[in-house]
């Protein structure tokens, strides 16, 4: 809910620590899902634009 990838540290929160080492598990007092973290329309948009690629370069995966 808080995440910004323009803000200092990806976090809206003036008090989040820094995560250096995003590979490794980390814990965060402000993590909060968002309610509009997913939008079905965008991810049909991002569908049909891979699917355009795929077919320009040919690289149909069969899916």
């Amino acid at each position: 809910m808080h995440f910004d990838s323009s803000a200092p540290r990806q976090c809206r929160e003036d008090g989040a620590e820094d995560v250096s080492e995003k590979e490794r598990p980390n814990f965060c007092d402000w993590f909060k899902p968002s309610e509009s973290a997913f939008d079905p329309d965008q991810k049909s948009d991002a569908d049909a634009a891979k699917d355009a690629l795929a077919a320009l370069f040919g690289d149909d995966d069969g899916g």
